[in-house]
């Protein structure tokens, strides 16, 4: 299992199932795989391992979407979807996408009134770019990726979190992972979980903007009663 997707598995245990699922087998997924700018091409395989995985597991149903009309909780015509159906929303995404005041506020409170779940892969954090208020529901966004694609020397920094217990196959010998670096991040308003070992990194690449050569690979955080969790792996189908 790939080490992202694993660990969201283990993430979507942790989420609590809102009152119209209490009595559900599964947790419901919006799964939006949408980019405008750069594409990547692991988005696709990304949302249907997810799919997969959460049908193998029965842990949680996934429903895909390529565009933003179900984050609203605004009732849609015929038998459209909204938020008021899922757990949880997972993005990889990139850009600004098309969501009006209305769903922006909807899917903000989601997560911090509600208390459901979002989830970010990758380029997730090249996403509402403008947008405060989801930089820090995410924690952060995307500053650089200095080392381009490299063999990334990863810590697992807390194994007792749910997701990181047995130890996500981090497959160093690979030279295809690419890690971001976050701005606007602190560790003091995020629970990191993996982080680049530092000593073992380029820092004097001018690309590096950090001073405190804290370079987060994942994290989880709540934003008000919801759980937030973001990993920067995920550019390419093998991680």
């Amino acid at each position: 299992m790939k080490p992202i997707l694993r660990a969201c598995s283990h993430v979507m245990t942790i989420v609590p199932l809102s009152g119209t699922h209490a009595a559900a087998a599964s947790k419901k997924v919006l799964a939006i795989g949408e980019e405008k700018g750069y594409r990547h091409e692991s988005v696709s395989h990304a949302l249907a391992t997810m799919e997969r995985l959460g049908r193998e597991t029965g842990l949680w149903d996934t429903t895909i979407r390529t565009g933003t009309e179900a984050l609203t909780k605004k009732k849609l015509e015929y038998n459209a979807k909204n938020l008021n159906d899922f757990d949880a929303v997972l993005f990889y995404t990139g850009g600004t996408l098309e969501m009006d005041e209305q769903q922006k506020a909807d899917f903000l409170s989601f997560v911090r009134d509600d208390g459901k779940g979002f989830i970010g892969i990758h380029s997730a954090t090249i996403t509402f770019t403008g947008w405060p208020e989801y930089g820090d529901m995410i924690g952060g966004y995307f500053d650089e990726h200095p080392w381009g694609t490299f063999n990334a020397p990863i810590i697992v920094e807390d194994p007792a979190f749910p997701g990181m217990k047995r130890g996500p196959v981090i497959r160093t010998q690979r030279r295809d992972y690419e890690i971001y670096e976050i701005r606007n991040f602190s560790r003091d308003k995020v629970r990191v979980l993996m982080r680049l070992d530092a000593s073992k990194i380029d820092l004097a690449n001018p690309r590096v903007h950090r001073q405190d050569r804290d370079f987060a690979v994942t994290w989880a955080k709540m934003y008000g009663k919801g759980r937030v969790y973001y990993s920067t792996l995920g550019h390419s189908t093998e991680n």
